[in-house]
């Protein structure tokens, strides 16, 4: 008779912030075009993609 073992394995996520992605205006720019294409009704996905836009502006600052 062979016995059955279940080992759990975890994932490692680490986070991940879009804003830190966003490096150039036309970057930045698609990636508003591409919340109003896909989810023209969602103002609050839309308004995050606005925030993620502004906290991008402002990481880059900092870099510079």
């Amino acid at each position: 008779m062979t016995k059955t073992v279940h080992t759990t394995v975890k994932t490692k996520t680490v986070p991940y912030d879009v804003a830190e992605q966003l490096r150039t205006p036309e970057e930045m720019a698609a990636y508003l075009d591409a919340w109003l294409k896909e989810a023209p009704d969602d103002a609050a996905g839309i308004a995050r993609a606005l925030c993620d836009i502004a906290r991008s502006k402002d990481i880059l600052s900092k870099l510079r």
